[in-house]
């Protein structure tokens, strides 16, 4: 482990506590195997003037929510040291109480809540404090004889703490356990099956100490020539295998969710292990993790019904074991091993299965390190309860923002580029959703920044380029629940008896042909779907044709009625099949300033006029027609099938 301390950057800090305590953090949480997504705290003690001009002595603890890789000034919540020190003298002091003196001793009402952990960082007499869950140390002390191996490794300058519950709890034992220390002679302290304080009035050597320590443990494990597990390309996941899964895990959590795969050549190594289903059936690295990770993973080496029911009622046992009138979470899993595949992580959002598949990757290697040193050893099944079930964690569950309408849902949208279909794809992100965007147009790859979105480049009228999307939207995100068909072109206009074949031909196979493909590719994963729907982007000239449009108003015609057949045909399935149509939607590509401007001189109109041709008065924009679209794959039309819908401002051939 090496420091990321670099004098040049911290030389503007000179004298500004707040700004080091913030520099160091960011150095911390810049590192995967210190501390990973919100773990780990830090502080800094301050002594400020209040608005009497008193002085008193503040600790700046890392907040609720922030993470030690992005903290900002404002991540740090003020609290007054004389009160901690007050509230450790307590011989008892219940988390809801806690919490409510912690915030009455705020400084800065404003500010987040102060970590579990403040009372503790007020406790150790240093300016700077630094605590992570450093890979390495938490590998050697989940062993049986992980205390000797602390021992053996750091001497006697190292105070070593039993585990016991985080907050009050460890704050009170380590108060107890220091009152006849000298602090100057500790190097820091090491928390069995947690992790590892450091402190210092300094604020590079508070940080360095901690890099010390770390580097000591991950010698101590190198020298042991542990190894890995032998990496391994994956076996072949088929989509319907990982829509399966998703399938059976989703109804476990009660609503629809994602799955991201881990097929790593470590994660697959590690699940090609014997003893894998035995290793990752004792616990997780650090008890903090539970929370996102629960206590064990499901092992899917068999029917996943099967598999998941044994696993619900391991979990119905097990908190029936230990609960005391707490309300049982769902029984779902959060992440699996797939042996031969590697790992899989579940979860309602892009970010939740990231964070589960880091915390997994973190998990892995260290219990594979503890397990060839001398065996994986966990916390006791009463303890990792009592962290899940803790009730600051529970009232976190309970402040958490109200889930969008389709979060954890998948779609997928043609012809995503621009237009309609990429503002279909905006409007089903802001909804929560995650989507697969095909287009033929290689800017697709990169035209989206989200992690919500996959571009794919695809030719919609090749028919295996089709279904290879269809296929990595599913195994990029678990499943398949919408599907947007809005690929399409508007050819060239032609009277019939001058219509060049290659015109009609091109109309037909894009605009019909191509989405008749796309449904039955999409079909068999939206009848794994939740509340499947797809939504076919139409036209006014399906009730409204002109002359010199025969191929795109027929085309047009006809994916109409293959939409009215398949929502006949698809209806017993559970999947509902509506019909937008547009009309005058200039904001694509196809109307350039000097196309309007010579159709709306062609009628006699201005621009503004042209664009708002319609009984409203009105201009309908992409977004316009993605709103509708959104809406009608959404609950509103949950109970609606094989509708027409237009919007174009109120037409009157179409009325």
């Amino acid at each position: 482990m090496k420091s990321r301390w670099n004098d040049e950057d911290a030389s503007s800090l000179e004298g500004n506590l707040l700004a080091q305590r913030v520099y160091t953090s960011r150095l911390l949480g810049a590192d995967e195997d210190l501390v990973l997504h919100g773990g780990g705290n830090t502080s800094v003690k301050i002594t400020e003037k209040d608005l009497f001009g008193d002085e008193q002595e503040i600790l700046y603890v890392k907040g609720s929510g922030w993470d030690l890789g992005t903290i900002e000034e404002a991540g740090f919540a003020p609290v007054k040291l004389a009160t901690l020190l007050r509230l450790a003298e307590l011989d008892d002091l219940s988390d809801l109480d806690m919490v409510k003196n912690q915030r009455m001793a705020m400084t800065n009402p404003s500010a987040p809540n102060p970590s579990v952990e403040t009372i503790l960082h007020g406790l150790i007499p240093y300016t700077f404090v630094d605590h992570t869950h450093a890979d390495a140390v938490v590998t050697i002390t989940n062993t049986p004889s992980g205390e000797d191996r602390i021992k053996e490794i750091y001497g006697p300058n190292m105070l070593i703490v039993p585990y016991v519950m985080p907050g009050f709890i460890l704050a009170r034992t380590i108060y107890l356990m220091t009152r006849d220390v000298d602090w100057d002679s500790l190097e820091g302290m090491i928390l069995m099956n947690h992790g590892v304080f450091t402190f210092d009035h300094d604020a590079r050597r508070s940080y360095e100490k901690m890099i010390n320590i770390v580097s000591q443990a991950e010698d101590y494990i190198a020298s042991k020539n542990l190894g890995a597990p032998a990496p391994s390309a994956p076996d072949p996941a088929t989509p319907a295998q990982i829509a399966g899964i998703r399938k059976a895990v989703s109804e476990g959590f009660g609503k629809p969710i994602l799955i991201k795969r881990n097929t790593s050549p470590e994660a697959v190594g590690f699940s090609k292990l014997a003893y894998a289903k035995s290793l990752t059936s004792l616990g997780p690295l650090t008890p903090d993790h539970i929370i996102r990770t629960k206590r064990v993973p499901a092992f899917i080496d068999g029917p996943i019904e099967r598999i998941l029911g044994e696993y619900a009622d391991a979990y119905s046992s097990y908190f029936e074991q230990y609960n005391q009138g707490e309300t049982k979470l769902d029984q779902a899993p959060r992440w699996a091993i797939l042996p031969g595949q590697g790992s899989l992580s579940f979860g309602p959002s892009t970010k939740h299965v990231r964070i589960i598949e880091d915390i997994t990757a973190h998990t892995m290697q260290a219990l594979y390190r503890s397990e060839q040193m001398e065996k994986w050893q966990a916390l006791p099944q009463s303890d990792l309860f009592e962290v899940e079930y803790w009730s600051l964690e529970q009232a976190k569950l309970k402040r958490a923002a109200a889930p969008k309408e389709m979060q954890g849902k998948i779609a997928l949208v043609t012809g995503a580029a621009g237009g309609i279909g990429k503002a279909c794809v905006e409007a089903l992100v802001k909804n929560g959703c995650v989507v697969g965007a095909l287009d033929i147009d290689p800017a697709i790859e990169t035209a989206f920044s989200q992690s919500e979105v996959l571009g794919i480049v695809c030719d919609v009228t090749n028919d295996q380029q089709l279904k290879d999307a269809v296929e990595a939207t599913v195994l990029q995100f678990g499943g398949l629940d919408y599907v947007v068909a809005n690929a399409g072109i508007f050819p060239k206009s032609a009277h019939i008896a001058d219509m060049q074949a290659e015109n009609w031909d091109l109309s037909m196979n894009i605009n019909v042909t191509s989405q008749q493909r796309l449904f039955t590719f999409a079909v068999p994963y939206l009848e794994l779907g939740f509340d499947p729907s797809i939504v076919i982007i139409g036209s006014k000239n399906v009730p409204a044709p002109g002359p010199g449009a025969a191929a795109y108003s027929v085309a047009k015609a006809g994916l109409t009625q293959l939409g009215r057949v398949a929502a006949m045909e698809l209806g017993p399935k559970n999947i509902r099949v509506n019909i937008v149509h547009p009309n005058a939607v200039y904001d694509t590509a196809i109307w350039t300033d000097e196309v309007l401007q010579q159709r709306a001189a062609h009628y006699g109109l201005t621009v503004e006029e042209y664009k708002t041709n319609n009984m409203l008065k009105t201009e309908i924009t992409s977004h316009h027609v993605a709103e509708l679209a959104v809406t009608m794959l959404g609950s509103a039309f949950s109970k609606i099938t094989g509708a027409q819908v237009p919007i174009d401002g109120g037409n009157d051939r179409v009325i």
